[in-house]
């Protein structure tokens, strides 16, 4: 009999699944991936791609393409809740995608919620694209010769984001760009000292500031305020304070883990809903925590190929 699969998202566990999708269709499954854009960005070359030092398509695996050439359906829209009960998907759009098997690879975000007032010249680290949207921002903001950046955030994106927007400016006629990494109590923290080392020389040569006084507490337009009082005010933030898995999971009342992961076991399936499975960012592996990184999805796909099909 034929079955409905609905894939949300098509992040890197889904890549052995959409490598798939001809199998399935010629098999007369149907096959759904919802994604609210038609291309995935590979995060760990964001960074290069906001420097300019990658293209876009160099960075981009092309989703939409790959699952119409093998016959799937794809579906420009987003995931915001589960009836795992009744077995459907409802969109952003209000459809309501009905599966027989449902696999979530839907990501994580950037959580950060004191923001008061215009929030045009702050970006986050993901979702990708809005690096490729700061990259023409900060661009057309090279005309400045006094323009400032801040980045919040002490982790490795945090660091990566400072160096590649620094190059960016410089590259763009800005020599004297003033970028400022907010880190908390120290940065990059859980870093080998090597490691450290290494990124403070690179950011003295460059002239780029590390803050360790302190947390920031909120932002306010184009200021960051600390929690002990101060104030920085710049052109243009960057949020890069580590990310948290998509809300999907939280707001459709499943099981989670702490952090709102959808809670799965070692067959990457949900316990309580065994024809949905998940993968990537969006997962709460049971068995043990999982960093939010890349290597574990793509580790994640041969077991999601298997048990899904």
């Amino acid at each position: 009999m034929a079955k409905k699969l609905l894939l949300a998202g098509g992040g890197h566990a889904h890549m052995m699944l959409l490598a798939h999708i001809g199998t399935l269709t010629t098999e007369g499954h149907e096959v759904t991936v919802v994604q609210p854009s038609n291309h995935h960005y590979y995060s760990g070359m964001g960074p290069g791609m906001l420097s300019s030092f990658y293209t876009a398509e160099d960075i981009r695996f092309r989703t939409r393409f790959v699952v119409e050439r093998q016959g799937g359906r794809f579906i420009l829209d987003k995931a915001v809740r589960i009836d795992a009960g009744n077995r459907f998907v409802e969109l952003e759009s209000g459809i309501r995608q009905e599966y027989d098997v449902l696999s979530c690879n839907t990501g994580s975000f950037v959580p950060f919620t004191d923001i008061e007032g215009e929030n045009d010249k702050i970006f986050s680290a993901k979702p990708i694209e809005r690096l490729l949207e700061a990259q023409k921002s900060i661009i057309g903001g090279c005309s400045n010769p006094d323009l400032s950046i801040n980045i919040v955030g002490g982790g490795a994106a945090a660091a990566e984001i400072a160096g590649n927007v620094h190059h960016l400016a410089v590259k763009n006629g800005c020599p004297g760009v003033k970028v400022r990494i907010f880190a908390g109590s120290k940065l990059m923290k859980n870093a080998t000292p090597a490691i450290q080392r290494i990124v403070r020389n690179y950011f003295q040569k460059k002239n780029i500031t590390i803050d360790e006084s302190g947390h920031v507490e909120r932002i306010e337009n184009s200021t960051v305020i600390m929690k002990n009082g101060q104030s920085h005010s710049s052109d243009f933030i960057f949020l890069a304070t580590g990310v948290q898995p998509s809300p999907l999971f939280s707001t459709s009342n499943m099981v989670t883990g702490p952090d709102g992961g959808l809670l799965v076991n070692e067959y990457l399936q949900c316990p309580d809903h065994p024809e949905i499975f998940g993968g990537g960012d969006c997962i709460y592996y049971e068995p043990h925590p999982l960093e939010k990184v890349g290597v574990y999805a793509v580790r994640e796909n041969p077991i999601l190929l298997h048990n899904v099909l």
